[in-house]
């Protein structure tokens, strides 16, 4: 079937302004235009599961969406990135939280601010070393926490470094995750490990959204991933499971190898332009 043919069977690209932002971070490969399909997902389980988990969590935004609008009891987030692992630390932690949200606040994004926050070497205490990531991935140019991503130039309206810092907004979503930090646990380690150890539980759900191949290098610290591994692990999983990808023709294959279901959905990227990513199930009839 040619690409225009494909195209006519999927719904418009998703408009994410209309998706409620719940993740504290700004994160390359990020996931809200996904929400409206993994709320369709998880709905269509039956029975419902009693916990999710993103053991490639990044920003979490499925993992929150699944917890903010009920769709699950719990939400684990699983993540490798010890810089990314101690924001979701702090901010599970109810006196974190609140420090992080105030430390957001307080902060005057200047350029030699900025600078002097980044440059800052050594071990840093748990929660600055949250807010000096949270920092980075709002000025580095396209969020990206990867070594070697560079400060953000004109920015938003020639606004520079401080164009994508909202402090109030920030401070708002990290409170409110902390509100619901009961049904979040999250986990600072090896997704895949986390996958293996839950393979034999019917009663949990898995999304999985790995570093993909194209990308995952230049956007992530730990990118390497065996993929053919992770499929055959997916296929050994008992609970029902969605994994996202790039539309590469070796995923596909993958897919095809391991009886699995891909379908092409529409998304836009950070330059606005189309593309399409691949959703990968059991059963995607749910998409229908």
């Amino acid at each position: 079937m040619n690409t225009a043919a494909m195209v006519g069977k999927f719904p418009p690209v998703v408009n994410v302004a209309s998706v409620p932002q719940r993740s504290p971070f700004r994160y390359p490969g990020g996931k809200t235009w996904l929400v409206p399909y993994v709320r369709r997902w998880l709905s269509s389980l039956d029975p419902r599961p009693v916990e999710l988990i993103e053991p490639f969590a990044g920003g979490g935004i499925v993992g929150l969406t699944a917890v903010f609008e009920d769709l699950v009891e719990r939400v684990v987030l699983v993540e490798k990135d010890e810089d990314v692992a101690a924001v979701w630390m702090t901010i599970l932690d109810c006196e974190g939280a609140e420090w992080l949200a105030l430390r957001i606040l307080a902060f005057e994004p200047t350029p030699d601010n900025v600078r002097a926050v980044l440059a800052e070497t050594g071990e840093l205490p748990l929660w600055e070393r949250a807010f000096r990531t949270l920092l980075r991935n709002r000025v580095q140019r396209g969020g990206i926490l990867a070594p070697g991503a560079g400060l953000l130039r004109k920015g938003e309206n020639g606004r520079g470094v401080a164009s994508r810092w909202y402090p109030q907004t920030l401070a708002r979503r990290i409170l409110d995750i902390a509100a619901r930090r009961s049904r979040i646990r999250f986990i600072a380690g090896d997704g895949i490990a986390e996958i293996r150890a839950r393979r034999g539980r019917p009663d949990l759900a898995f999304y999985l959204d790995p570093p993909y191949l194209a990308a995952g290098r230049r956007l992530y610290r730990y990118s390497e991933v065996d993929h053919p591994g992770l499929f055959a692990l997916a296929c050994e999983l008992t609970g029902p499971f969605l994994m996202s990808y790039d539309d590469a023709a070796e995923i596909r294959a993958l897919a095809a190898d391991h009886g699995l279901e891909a379908r092409r959905v529409p998304m836009k990227n950070t330059h606005h332009a189309r593309k399409f990513e691949l959703l990968i199930g059991r059963n995607l009839d749910w998409l229908d």
